[in-house]
């Protein structure tokens, strides 16, 4: 499962700029003024928009979406993080994702280990917010919020059923682009940003996508966070990680 509601624009990049004009200085290392601090970030709004559209156009035209999945995911299990892992997140995918529901299902039914699959809901503050739902059984889930697999709604909050982020030992993570030191470009709604920033120091976060969601540079901002490894159906890339 990724973010619901793909936004092509740049959420929240206003924390890349200085709290004070006058602080900021452009290319040259002159001043900028409150004109051109508003230009610099509609220009990267503008480049992170067009990248966005590209990542989505690329995972769409992916050819054998199934079989190339087969080989991404099948990287992933070999891990030796996700062999010593105990409690693992897995998505569920939706849309052009890299597929991940077979494998799981078998995951599930070999019973090694805790699967845990997040759902979209908030937080007491109205804010956007993946729950984690213990999954012993695929019939569990039911089609939910735009059209994504999800626990039915009048169990969510189940003490038996529910997780925490410091429970988690592993995370696979979803998304729209990715490049190879593990910069991350999601759907825009901060789902996983808040998620990843309540996980263990020790927990990997592990990206799986295809090949062709790769850039040579993901625009970031200050609070994004790198990945520890990123896995397509061709390899397994080290990233910088927290």
């Amino acid at each position: 499962m990724s973010n619901p509601r793909p936004n092509l624009g740049l959420n929240c990049f206003s924390d890349c700029l200085p709290k004070k004009i006058g602080d900021a200085k452009n290319s040259s290392g002159e001043k900028m003024t409150e004109k051109t601090e508003t230009t610099d970030l509609e220009a990267v709004l503008e480049k992170k928009t067009k990248m966005r559209r590209e990542a989505y156009d690329r995972r769409n035209a992916q050819e054998a979406k199934s079989e190339v999945s087969v080989k991404a995911v099948e990287r992933f299990l070999a891990l030796p993080e996700y062999q010593s892992a105990k409690t693992v997140m897995w998505y569920i995918h939706c849309r052009s994702e890299t597929r991940t529901k077979e494998q799981l299902i078998s995951e599930i039914e070999k019973k090694e280990k805790s699967i845990i699959v997040p759902y979209c809901t908030e937080d007491e503050n109205g804010e956007n917010k993946l729950g984690l739902w213990r999954l012993e059984d695929i019939e569990e889930m039911v089609v939910g919020k735009w059209n994504i697999l999800e626990p039915p709604r009048d169990l969510w909050g189940n003490p038996e059923k529910e997780v925490e982020p410091e429970d988690l030992d592993l995370v696979m993570v979803p998304g729209v682009g990715f490049d190879r030191e593990g910069g991350r470009m999601g759907n825009g709604q901060g789902y996983y940003d808040r998620l990843m920033e309540k996980v263990r120091p020790d927990c990997p976060l592990i990206a799986l996508c295809y090949e062709c969601q790769l850039f040579d540079r993901i625009l970031t901002a200050p609070h994004d966070v790198y990945m520890n490894k990123v896995v397509t159906e061709n390899a397994v890339y080290a990233g910088r990680g927290r």
